[in-house]
């Protein structure tokens, strides 16, 4: 009886999938809580993921000051204050600005430019090929990390008295179709209303769908309009809420963290760079046991002291990282509990 059940539930399923009504695709808690999925990938560690993100701020601020100084600092791989980068192409779309008005705000910013940083002061519109012309450019600069749109309402359609949050977050689902697409980070400068906000997510030129549809929101509000202080409020679905305090260098035409000397912040987990150690400093090449286990281990070693729940997590979260400095690395179940197995690639390993 069970068979035919079981046949029976299975032809269902094939019916279903042949008309295209397969249902939906689900994953049980305790089997998501145990298997590495894939991360999402930082450009920045800890502030700017693959993604859609928008950064805000009234008029004559500063921001593409600041968009220029990321871009330069991403295109040679050198940190975004105390966040460390992932070195690739940028494409800064300057659409309100000349290839002589940033040739004069460069100079100010460097000495030295980069070929890693190309600009374009025209594009065409989201809805005349705005897709098309960035597949283009990805054909010929595939190691492109990030786009810069300077600013977002320069790719935009009128669209009259339409739905405008409708509107806002079918624009932002395309671009985030073409980020997913080409694995890229598209950092989409807005404006302000002219009204206040408690939440500064909520002083976004635009409906709530703005917000509500991209991956990270960066609000750049200075202390007072006269003063060179300012702070970037940074929040987002991947990232921590933040409020960076900043100061704007009138000598480098850069902004600077008002905070002296902070601790690096690397893209590499700091657990799973700890765990990399403990195999490369005791000659260890395999494990298996709990997490627990481990965590005695590490700890023998004069490594952090760390919890069990913690370590795991970390590991789990940060499978790619970990694997990517020559591991394999895997979550299983016994009637013992739970382990991790992890084995270090022979031919990787230094």
């Amino acid at each position: 009886m069970n068979g035919e059940l079981n046949y029976d539930e299975e032809l269902r399923r094939q019916q279903l999938a042949f008309l295209g009504l397969a249902g939906l695709e689900t994953i049980d808690a305790d089997t998501l809580v145990s298997t590495p999925l894939k991360a999402t990938p930082f450009l920045v560690s800890e502030l700017i993921p693959q993604g859609i993100h928008i950064i805000g701020g009234a008029a004559k601020i500063g921001k593409s000051w600041l968009m220029l100084w990321f871009g330069l600092q991403i295109a040679k791989g050198q940190p975004i204050w105390n966040f460390e980068t992932k070195e690739g192409t940028v494409l800064y779309l300057a659409l309100e600005d000349s290839f002589e008005r940033l040739q004069r705000r460069l100079l100010d910013i460097t000495d030295e430019g980069s070929p890693s940083l190309k600009f374009a002061v025209e594009c065409k519109s989201l809805a005349n090929g705005f897709c098309d012309e960035i597949d283009r450019f990805m054909e010929t600069n595939p190691n492109t990390k990030l786009v810069i749109v300077d600013t977002f309402q320069k790719i935009r359609e009128d669209i009259g008295n339409t739905n405008l949050y409708a509107n806002d977050y079918k624009e932002l689902g395309i671009l985030k179709s073409l980020a997913s697409k080409h694995g890229l980070a598209i950092l989409l400068v807005h404006h302000l209303r002219k009204q206040g906000a408690n939440d500064p997510v909520n002083t976004l030129t635009g409906s709530t769908g703005i917000s509500g549809a991209v991956d990270s929101t960066f609000i750049l509000q200075r202390d007072k309009r006269t003063e060179n202080a300012a702070t970037l409020f940074c929040t987002g679905r991947d990232i921590k809420t933040l409020e960076i305090p900043l100061v704007f260098s009138e000598a480098s035409h850069t902004w600077l963290l008002r905070d002296a000397n902070p601790e690096l912040v690397k893209l590499i987990d700091p657990t799973v760079e700890m765990v990399d150690r403990y195999f490369t400093e005791s000659g260890t090449d395999d494990f298996c046991g709990s997490a627990t286990e481990l965590a005695e281990k590490l700890k023998s070693h004069g490594m952090i002291d760390i919890t069990p729940a913690v370590l795991s997590k970390k590991l789990l979260c940060g499978h790619e990282q970990f694997c990517s400095l020559g591991y394999t690395c895997e979550f299983f179940r016994t009637h013992e509990g739970k382990k991790i197995k992890i084995n270090r690639i022979k031919e990787n390993a230094s």
